[in-house]
């Protein structure tokens, strides 16, 4: 049985002499500030061009400070809690959620195979369905 050889990307030895192709000035061209040590530029910066996020229009509505963020949560967690209602500080303490954001939202990914009442901020048609079915309860908690 043949061994299987790995081998390392070759390094480019800088600035050891005309022959090695990246001799005298190392790759770096002739002046300017790029040919300094410790030169960097920050993010976004295109040479003195007018850079993308200043040339780019910035009019109108933006949601995102109002946009709200829930902690989802599917039913195969629900159901595998082992309880009989489910409510978000439940959920944290058994370590399903990390934190409850503005909310939390039941999703149908999963079966429940029995009655559980849960208490959430959001619940999708699917899970409030298969809940139901089940004999549960979908509590919707008031914001």
């Amino acid at each position: 049985m043949k061994a299987k050889v790995l081998y390392a990307k070759k390094l480019r030895r800088i600035g050891r002499g005309p022959g090695s192709g990246s001799g005298k000035t190392s790759g770096r061209g002739q002046k300017g500030a790029g040919s300094r040590s410790g030169y960097k530029t920050r993010p976004g910066f295109e040479g003195g061009q007018n850079p993308l996020y200043r040339r780019v229009p910035k009019r109108g509505f933006n949601n995102a400070e109002y946009s709200k963020e829930y902690s989802i949560v599917n039913l195969d967690r629900i159901a595998a809690l082992d309880v009989q209602e489910v409510t978000p500080e439940i959920l944290r303490e058994r370590g399903v959620i990390q934190k409850i954001c503005d909310g939390i939202k039941i999703l149908g990914d999963g079966e429940l195979k029995k009655a559980v009442t849960v208490k959430a901020h959001r619940f999708s048609k699917s899970a409030k369905a298969k809940i139901e079915k089940a004999g549960g309860q979908a509590i919707l908690i008031k914001e």
